[in-house]
């Protein structure tokens, strides 16, 4: 709510929170992605006065996921990629402590169970994350398909 002091903008948004709540149908027109997160429950994304994509933000979110995760664990880094080599790939890993993070991408015909099922041999899991794409990531992406032009290449790598 650009113009808004943090407190004002607070007040809007928790009024259209509730009257979303209430049953209320509220049309709010944004290039603020986190809002629409925040706000929406079903959008229609317009881009150049055209409807490219319509549908529920959770269904939307799903939809443009990549079957990306986050994994925390300890252990070797190599025993992790040597358990993923079937099911999944290590697109990267942060070495921290306690624990470790690395993104892994699932392979064709693989689910979760699959590549966990495979990796709590080489490493101990902590914790799993699926990535969901932001509405940032999605517009981002819906655009750079409909009119590659319009989007700069380091915006969507």
């Amino acid at each position: 709510f650009s113009g808004f002091d943090p407190i004002n903008a607070e007040l809007i948004r928790g009024e259209i929170l509730r009257l979303r709540d209430e049953g209320t149908t509220v049309m709010l027109s944004t290039h603020n992605m986190g809002s629409v997160e925040q706000l929406c429950e079903h959008i229609a994304l317009i881009d150049k006065s055209h409807k490219v994509l319509d549908g529920a933000v959770h269904d939307i979110r799903r939809q443009f996921s990549t079957n990306t995760y986050r994994v925390e664990y300890t252990g070797n880094r190599v025993q992790l990629a040597n358990a993923l080599s079937f099911t999944g790939e290590l697109l990267d890993v942060k070495e921290g402590e306690p624990y470790s993070t690395a993104r892994v991408k699932l392979g064709p015909g693989s689910n979760l169970n699959d590549v966990l099922k495979q990796v709590v041999h080489g490493v101990e899991v902590h914790g799993v994350q699926e990535e969901i794409p932001s509405m940032h990531d999605v517009f981002i992406r819906v655009v750079s398909e409909h009119d590659p032009a319009t989007v700069g290449s380091d915006m969507t790598e």
